[in-house]
């Protein structure tokens, strides 16, 4: 069954029940949310929608995004997300891989790029939008939003396509065929985007489902749509934060809708716990992902939302979920001396290479790379081993090892264990180059209390992991919406 059947089945159970709430509070039932999605998925068909078509997708999270999205799969198209604020270069590179047919987009997004005193604005705020219409003359242009000056002539307003006629469908497409392109990495000349299927994609919301419980009256409150699309599927409420939500907003609306669980990258839930130390009693779930969630913000988190499970979710957008492990699991691991950062029980296929990196594999596994041959297992970069129990456990990055004479540092070996010490919040290891010698000196960066950590780092690591130098630092550089760590630029700031 595919996905899109899954949610049309589901919505058709409990037409009366709230599916969605929007950032703005206006709510959305699963009837409403089934009739727009067919009413799309018609529009698009009759208007020259083709399988496989590509939609290049420019709509920020909204009940709008969802159900258009929704709609071009259901048609047999494949949503191609690209972020416009990728620069106009890695755009128009990203275009050039993905070819796609068809541009959906904001209208605000239009206006901002075709008009000079909104580019200009943009600009001088850090953002450097693509010219949609420019780059994309030969492709046919959806908008969300009310019409504004750059929209495309001829472009067919998303408002229009919504309320049309919903038909019953006889098909809503292939389970194997393309459904989304996501882009990840690569540079302008090199970009990489992973091609997952409807199938793939139904499978990584099984596998969310085993091991977080969801159904009819949860409400889960998150932006992210590999949790939202979970929670419709369950029958469950998704309710969505504003655009650009300030933390303390955040909070206030946790306890607001009464969510049961939510979703956060761990730096995001800081800022959270900075500005709420205490989360609702509704919250069952809190779940941390996107970025390893180091001991200190486990403890927070545990501490601010007592009577809720707290998990870190291990995934890579080509395969997703990997593991989840609870945070008492991951606490618990540290202080035992074990080594490395717990990641949870394999809810995939997992195998190791010689040199130990993790091999994944499994029907939740995309297709492959946009323009590459398929492949059926993926190289995760990530060095990891099975603990006694059949967990995995991530040892750390292949390409983050540093070398001092016979041996191999692994950072994500130690960081998990000195993180957890007292006074310190985070640590982070890299190596700074001798511009004479050539040979890396070992520099840990720590956030927190750094007096005195050299006379305690013995008692709980290797002897040959002891930091050259430490640095204390007010926070350690993040980057991309998943706020992870920035060795390169970790590395300029503690160079001397």
């Amino acid at each position: 069954m595919t996905l899109v059947r899954r949610l049309l089945d589901q919505a058709a159970r409990t037409p009366g029940a709230v599916a969605l709430v929007a950032g703005d509070g206006a709510e959305l039932t699963y009837g409403e949310l089934r009739r727009r999605v067919l009413a799309v998925r018609r529009g698009l068909l009759s208007v020259g929608l083709a399988p496989g078509d590509g939609v290049l997708f420019s709509v920020r999270p909204s009940p709008e995004s969802l159900v258009l999205a929704l709609g071009v799969v259901a048609s047999r198209g494949v949503v191609v997300f690209a972020d416009p604020g990728a620069g106009p270069e890695m755009f128009t590179a990203r275009l050039r891989l993905a070819r796609p047919r068809w541009s959906a987009a904001e209208s605000v997004l239009y206006a901002g790029s075709r008009l000079r005193p909104v580019r200009a604005y943009a600009r001088r705020r850090g953002l450097l939008l693509p010219n949609l219409a420019r780059i994309s003359t030969d492709l046919r242009h959806l908008y969300v939003g009310r019409w504004l000056p750059g929209v495309p002539r001829g472009a067919l307003p998303f408002a229009r396509l919504a309320q049309g006629d919903a038909p019953e469908p006889d098909d809503v497409g292939d389970p194997d065929a393309p459904a989304a392109v996501i882009f990840t990495s690569g540079t302008t000349a090199h970009p990489r985007a992973v091609v997952h299927t409807q199938a793939s994609l139904a499978t990584a919301l099984d596998l969310f489902r085993t091991r977080l419980p969801l159904g009819p009256g949860d409400v889960v409150h998150t932006d992210q749509l590999m949790l939202g699309l979970p929670t419709l599927i369950s029958g469950a409420r998704w309710s969505m934060p504003p655009l650009s939500c300030s933390p303390a907003g955040f909070a206030a609306l946790l306890a607001e809708r009464g969510a049961t669980h939510t979703f956060c990258v761990p730096a995001h839930l800081a800022d959270i716990l900075d500005a709420a130390p205490r989360l609702p009693d509704t919250l069952r779930h809190v779940l941390l992902g996107a970025a390893p969630a180091p001991a200190g913000i486990l403890r927070r988190a545990m501490a601010a939302a007592p009577s809720a499970e707290v998990l870190s979710v291990y995934a890579m957008t080509e395969i997703l979920p990997v593991a989840i492990a609870s945070a008492e699991d991951k606490l618990a691991h540290t202080a035992s001396g074990a080594g490395g950062d717990l990641l949870g029980a394999p809810l995939t296929g997992a195998a190791f290479a010689p040199d130990g990196e993790l091999l994944l594999s499994g029907p939740g596994l995309c297709r492959g790379y946009l323009g590459d041959e398929p492949f059926t297992e993926l190289p995760t970069g990530d060095l990891a081993r099975l603990d006694g129990h059949g967990r995995l456990v991530l040892m750390g990055r292949k390409k983050d090892m540093l070398i001092r004479g016979k041996f191999n540092l692994y950072p994500g070996l130690y960081e998990p264990a000195i993180a957890a010490l007292d006074g310190v919040a985070e640590a982070a290891y890299v190596g700074v180059p001798d511009p004479v010698t050539g040979d890396e000196e070992v520099v840990l960066a720590v956030v927190g209390d750094a007096s005195g950590l050299a006379r305690r780092l013995p008692a709980v690591i290797d002897h040959d992991a002891l930091p050259d130098r430490i640095v204390e630092l007010p926070a350690l550089p993040r980057s991309g919406r998943g706020r992870k760590l920035d060795r390169d630029r970790l590395r300029g700031l503690v160079t001397r």
